[in-house]
C-alpha cells in the first residue's frame, strides 16, 4: 500500500482552507523581546518558536505563512534609513511570491517605517500590514497575539492593496497613522484620515477610503541617507542657533510650527534662513503641531511670511510622513523645484491636497 505525505499546502488545498501566501517579516520591538536582567530585548529564537507553536496560526481559516526576520533585531528606537532599505528589499525580493506581508516592528517608530514603506513600494498593490504589541508575546496578557492574528486575516482578505498599521483592532492608513499612546492597547491614531476598518466580532471594511488597487508596475526605490532634520517651535526659540544646521547642513526641514503654520515673529531670524537655505537647495517643510487640522500658509501674517521665503505647505500630512516623503523625493534624484511642488502633492495618500 502506498502512503503519501502532503505538505501544508496540499492539505489546506483539499480541505479548501485560505490559501493565500503570506510572509511574516519580524524587525525586533516588544512583540518578540524576553525580559532579562537588563530589561527587555528582542529574541529571534525564543520569538519564532512561540510563532510556530501558536495553533492558532495553523487552524482552518487561516493563510499560509512563512517567517523572515531582519539579520540584526532591533529596538525600533535603533531604526534608521538602512534598517528601512532592508524591510523594502525583502518585500520587493518576495513580492512575486506572496500575496500579502505583515511587518512585526516595535511601536515608537512604526508610524516612520509604515510611511516609509509607502513612498518606498512604488505602485504597491499588495497589503503590507504593520503591527506590533504593548506587552510582548512572551506574556500572558500580550495584546501581539490578535495583532498578529488579524494582520494575518487582513493581509490575506482582498480588501487591502496599500501599506497600514494593524493595532488595537483598528486598521490604520501607514503614511496617516501617528503613535498616540505609549502605555495603551490603542496606541495608534490616524488624526486626519478615516479608519480602513475595525475588527469586532467581524471585520468590518471602510471600503469608501481604502486605497484601490494599483495597475502600475510595483518598483522598490531605497532611500538615500540624505541629511534631515525636524525643528520643533516653541516660545522663545532661539531661529539663529540653527542657522548652520539649517542652511549649510539639511538637505529637507520639517518645522513643526503652531496651529495653522504660524511661527513667532519676533528676532526675524528664521525667513532669511529659509532664503538661504532654499537657495543652497534646501526643501523646508512646514507641519503642524497639531495632531489634527491643516497647514494653511497665508491665512496669518505669521505664516504668509513662511510662504514668501520659500517654505511649501505639508497641509495635514504627519512629520513621520513629511520626513519619509523629503528621503524618497530626494532619492528619486530630482531637482529642487520638483522636489518643492510634489511636497505640496498627494502621492500616495499621505495628505489632502
Amino acid at each position: 500500500m502506498n502512503s503519501t505525505i502532503m505538505n501544508e499546502d496540499e492539505f489546506r488545498t483539499i480541505w479548501g482552507w485560505n490559501m493565500k501566501r503570506i510572509l511574516i517579516i519580524n524587525t525586533g520591538g516588544t512583540i518578540g523581546m524576553v525580559n532579562t536582567s537588563e530589561g527587555y530585548k528582542p529574541d529571534g529564537k525564543s520569538f519564532s518558536n512561540i510563532l510556530y507553536n501558536m495553533d492558532i496560526l495553523k487552524a482552518e481559516g487561516m493563510p499560509s505563512w512563512d517567517l523572515a526576520e531582519l539579520d540584526e533585531l532591533l529596538d525600533s528606537s535603533n531604526m534608521t534609513v538602512s534598517e528601512w532599505n532592508k524591510i523594502g528589499k525583502l518585500i520587493a525580493d518576495a513580492y512575486e511570491d506572496y500575496d500579502g506581508f505583515v511587518v512585526l516592528h516595535g511601536t515608537d517608530t512604526m508610524a516612520y517605517t509604515a510611511s516609509a514603506l509607502s513612498f518606498m513600494l512604488e505602485h504597491c498593490s499588495k497589503p503590507v500590514i504593520l503591527t506590533g504589541a504593548q506587552i510582548p508575546l512572551s506574556e500572558i496578557r500580550s495584546d501581539g497575539r490578535d495583532n498578529i492574528i488579524t494582520s494575518l486575516l487582513i493581509a490575506a482578505s482582498d480588501m487591502v492593496h496599500e501599506v497600514c498599521i494593524y493595532f488595537g483592532n483598528k486598521l490604520l492608513r501607514g503614511n496617516r497613522a501617528i503613535k498616540y499612546s505609549s502605555d495603551e492597547l490603542i496606541a495608534f491614531h490616524s488624526p486626519n484620515y478615516p479608519v480602513l476598518a475595525e475588527a469586532g466580532i467581524l471585520i468590518s471594511y471602510n471600503k469608501a477610503y481604502l486605497k484601490e488597487k494599483d495597475t502600475e508596475e510595483f518598483r522598490y526605490v531605497p532611500f538615500e541617507n540624505v541629511p534631515i532634520g525636524v525643528i520643533k517651535v516653541f516660545p522663545g526659540i532661539q531661529f539663529e542657533l540653527f542657522e548652520s544646521i539649517m542652511t549649510e547642513k539639511l538637505k529637507g526641514i520639517v518645522i513643526e510650527t503652531f496651529g495653522a503654520g504660524n511661527i513667532p515673529s519676533y528676532g526675524g531670524a528664521l525667513l532669511p534662513m529659509i532664503k538661504k537655505a532654499f537657495e543652497n537647495g534646501t526643501i523646508v517643510t512646514v507641519c503642524s503641531q497639531c495632531p489634527q487640522g491643516t497647514v494653511m500658509l497665508g491665512a496669518y501674517e505669521t505664516s504668509m511670511a513662511l510662504k514668501n521665503a520659500g517654505a511649501v505647505s505639508g497641509y495635514d500630512i504627519t512629520t513621520e510622513a513629511a520626513v519619509a516623503k523629503l528621503y524618497y523625493l530626494f532619492s528619486k534624484g530630482y531637482t529642487t523645484d520638483k522636489i518643492k511642488l510634489l511636497m505640496e502633492k498627494n502621492l500616495c495618500g499621505e495628505m489632502t491636497a
